[in-house]
């Protein structure tokens, strides 16, 4: 087993460059329910560059109909970068002030649903006072500030690295 770098200016320049485009590699979510992780796993996926072929458990794109849930799936994608212990990006939650660039954060409603997904591209001030800037599709948007942003609450996952098997 091998451990993988995140190369997070990869994946932040990954996220400005396709903020309002779509990269024809990856079919288009926006009107199967959004398109906000599929964009954050393209993100997370030019930094790292190492999928989990895993059926059904892992994080991949071949295509449409050869995909796993955590590839387009807020819920599935945090589960994924949580837990994963094979192949692939890994994860852990931390707080806003341990942020950095390329990390994740998933907004959750009232309901305790996670609904959108969002990377960090930008990121201003000292720690305890910062503002965090995100990159996201479906309401898409480039560098926009989070505290823009209406949610119940939300989790912050910082990207750890890979394994390549």
């Amino acid at each position: 087993m091998k451990f993988l770098t995140y190369n997070r200016e990869k994946a932040v320049n990954y996220a400005v460059k396709w903020a309002y485009g779509r990269n024809l590699a990856y079919v288009d979510f926006e009107n199967m329910g959004g398109d906000c992780t599929n964009f954050v796993s393209q993100c997370i996926y030019a930094g790292i560059g190492v999928m989990n072929y895993t059926k059904t458990f892992g994080w991949y794109y071949n295509s449409i109909n050869d995909r796993s849930p955590a590839w387009s799936s807020a819920k599935y994608l945090n589960k994924f970068l949580l837990e994963n212990k094979g192949a692939g990006p890994y994860g852990e939650l931390i707080s806003l002030n341990k942020i950095m660039l390329g990390d994740i954060i998933q907004l959750v409603n009232a309901n305790g649903e996670m609904y959108h997904s969002l990377i960090v591209t930008k990121i201003y001030g000292e720690p305890s006072l910062f503002t965090i800037f995100v990159t996201a599709h479906s309401f898409d948007s480039k560098n926009r500030a989070f505290s823009s942003y209406n949610f119940a609450s939300y989790n912050a996952i910082h990207i750890l690295g890979a394994r390549q098997w």
